[in-house]
């Protein structure tokens, strides 16, 4: 028996197909997209001349009594309040949301610091770039914004749609059905997540690509140099009260932290720049010693070649907010079977600005550190955050090595997802900022004179393996907050 008949396929699958085949081409072309020209940055070893180390530092002293040490957003103001040619800024969070219990009203004293430096000083060129986010992405009005722009400053909001996706599967869909709609701070029916206001569908819908610029830095003239500042610290009100620390330092280096910027300027609102420093720079350092501006990608670079170049008698302290990248994960497990004395100190990822967390990624990093036999503590903290995130490696040769700035120890954060900028400083063990950095990874460490800095691990041990797949996913794909 022979069956004749004929199939069709209904013009409603033929769309379906289309509309999942356009997603999936947005949503590679989203995750492999090329950098923007000027990121990734990974300058030469520049010679030392003038560095220092900036703490911030919360911790619980022997009668109970939370203490607060503080010194970053000070020197920060007190830079901006001395330059005479040239200010830029670029921070991540710069807002006062979810500032009720602030220790400091951080957002409102930089806005302060820069409107004073422009009465000061007509004519000098003052840039501010930040992240869309202080907008809830255009959703909300941000009134020290406003102001600093409507003094003649020039306020770049950083353009993130020109970076790879870290969420890649919505930025696809959000490339196709959402990007172009806008946004307004008017006609919002949906409860703002940082603050009293409504806000609009399109500030979730942008939130969840989960890109930023996440850079915290600061250049300006001193006297007769150019001074940079790096730094893990916002000049976000509600994270007044969390243990950051900071690199100061001048000379070629700064330059190359300015070219940095610029790059971000050139994609995101160009300025004029006429009359501004050169950064083409010839200068480098002679011998292993120096300093070396870092951002994006290059930073786990060096990462990595730190931890893969130590050998057995080296000494490594890691403290950080967020672990979750899996091949610096590995590195360390395999530094640590080379010999290498490994510690490390993580936030144990309980706060967030008033909500409690699931302790993921860091709980689940520190289960498989602490089973290959590295040394883990945790944080104590007391509501706020221990938001550091630096690594030092104490050769056995005599140098140390030291890893500082924005960039949390996460697939976001370092594989050219977000913005980031850290330096690398080369220099001897002996040398005042190292010891200032063994000494507060100490403090924080070894709990003296009963005080309370840090927790063993079992204090936060989570061996919860529906927890750690969790982690394992929200690293690999993207759709997470880490």
């Amino acid at each position: 028996m022979s069956l004749n008949a004929s199939t069709s396929v209904h013009p409603f699958s033929w769309a379906l197909l289309l509309v999942l085949l356009s997603w999936l081409v947005l949503s590679l072309y989203s995750a492999f997209k090329p950098l923007p020209a000027g990121l990734n940055l990974n300058a030469p070893l520049r010679p030392v001349t003038e560095v220092s180390l900036l703490i911030d530092h919360s911790f619980v002293d022997s009668e109970g009594q939370q203490q607060h040490q503080q010194q970053i957003a000070d020197a920060m103001l007190a830079l901006i309040r001395q330059a005479r040619q040239l200010i830029v800024v670029d921070v991540f969070l710069f807002n006062d949301f979810a500032g009720k219990d602030s220790l400091r009203n951080l957002s409102a004293e930089l806005t302060e610091a820069l409107l004073a430096a422009r009465a000061a000083n007509p004519g000098m060129p003052i840039v501010l770039i930040t992240d869309p986010f202080n907008t809830l992405y255009g959703g909300i009005r941000a009134e020290h914004l406003e102001r600093l722009e409507q003094a003649d400053i020039n306020l770049v909001i950083t353009e993130l749609g020109a970076l790879p996706a870290s969420n890649p599967l919505w930025t696809g869909l959000w490339q196709g059905c959402c990007r172009y709609l806008g946004n307004q701070t008017e006609g919002g029916w949906l409860p703002n997540p940082v603050g009293p206001s409504k806000v609009t569908l399109r500030s979730y819908l942008h939130l969840l690509n989960f890109r930023a610029n996440h850079r915290k830095t600061l250049f300006v003239d001193q006297g007769e140099d150019w001074t940079a500042l790096v730094t893990s610290a916002n000049p976000h009100d509600a994270s007044s009260r969390h243990s950051n620390q900071a690199v100061v330092f001048s000379g070629a280096a700064a330059l190359d932290l300015l070219r940095s910027e610029i790059a971000v300027m050139g994609f995101s609102a160009p300025v004029n720049i006429y009359g501004w420093p050169s950064t083409e720079i010839t200068e480098r350092a002679e011998g292993p010693q120096g300093i070396q501006v870092l951002t994006e990608g290059a930073i786990r670079d060096s990462l990595l070649q730190m931890i893969n170049s130590s050998q057995a008698g080296d000494k490594l302290d890691l403290e950080v907010f967020y672990l979750s990248h899996r091949p610096l994960i590995e590195a360390l497990i395999k530094a640590r079977e080379r010999g290498v004395t490994i510690r490390v100190l993580l936030d144990p990822n309980r706060d967030a600005f008033g909500r409690e967390k699931n302790g993921v990624p860091n709980r689940q990093a520190a289960w498989d550190l602490h089973d290959a036999g590295i040394d883990v503590r945790w944080c104590a903290t007391q509501g706020e955050q221990c938001h550091r995130k630096w690594l030092r490696l104490d050769r056995a040769d005599g140098l140390s090595e030291l890893l500082s700035g924005s960039a949390n120890f996460t697939r976001r954060n370092l594989d050219n997802l977000n913005l980031e900028t850290n330096v690398r400083l080369v220099l001897a063990s002996d040398h005042s900022l190292m010891q200032a950095a063994r000494s507060q990874f100490q403090r924080s460490w070894s709990n003296p004179e009963g005080q309370q800095h840090s927790l063993p691990y079992e204090d936060f041990a989570d061996n919860s393996r529906w927890r750690y797949g969790l982690y394992r996913f929200m690293e690999f794909t993207g759709i997470s907050t880490f």
